[in-house]
C-alpha cells in the first residue's frame, strides 16, 4: 500500500504521528502498510516500558492512514481501537507495526495491527475500526 500522499496530509499539521516520532511505511501489498515508533519519553510509562496507550495510538494512526490511502479524499477516524498487550517492550527499543485490513465497507474499515518489538516479539495486537466520511474543507 502506497502510503507516500498520505504522508503529505499528515505532515500538513502537527499531530499524534509527530508527537509519538511515527514513521508510516509504504509496502508492496494493497491490503497491508506498516510503521515504526521509537520507545523513547514520549512513548513509555514512568517504569520504562511502552505505554499501552502510545501502542494504541500507533495502531490507531497507522490504520487511520491505511483507510485514507483507501478511500481517497476521505476523512477516517477511529470509532473503536481495542489491544491486547502480549511482551512489554523497554525504552529505547523501536516497535514495528503491520495492519492488515480485514473489512472494506464503503462507512467502515476494520483493521488487524500487529505490533512487534524489536527482536521480532509479538508486542501487542489490535484491532481498529474506522469511520469514513468524506473530506469536508474547512472555511
Amino acid at each position: 500500500m502506497d502510503l507516500e500522499h498520505i504522508k503529505n496530509i499528515v505532515d500538513a499539521r502537527h499531530n499524534i504521528v509527530h508527537a509519538l516520532d511515527i514513521i508510516l511505511l509504504s509496502t508492496a501489498d494493497a491490503d497491508t502498510c506498516e510503521a515504526s515508533m521509537p520507545i523513547g519519553e514520549n512513548a513509555r510509562q514512568p517504569f520504562g516500558y511502552a505505554s499501552g496507550g502510545a501502542l494504541l495510538a500507533l495502531a490507531e494512526a497507522l490504520a487511520g492512514a491505511g483507510s485514507m490511502a483507501l478511500r481517497p479524499g476521505c476523512s477516517c477516524v477511529g470509532i473503536n481501537v481495542s489491544g491486547n498487550h502480549i511482551n512489554a517492550v523497554a525504552e529505547g527499543d523501536e516497535v514495528k507495526a503491520v495492519a492488515r485490513i480485514v473489512s472494506k465497507g464503503n462507512k467502515l474499515h476494520v483493521w488487524n495491527v500487529d505490533i512487534f518489538r524489536g527482536d521480532g516479539e509479538l508486542a501487542s495486537t489490535v484491532r481498529v475500526t474506522n469511520y469514513i466520511t468524506q473530506l469536508e474543507e474547512k472555511k
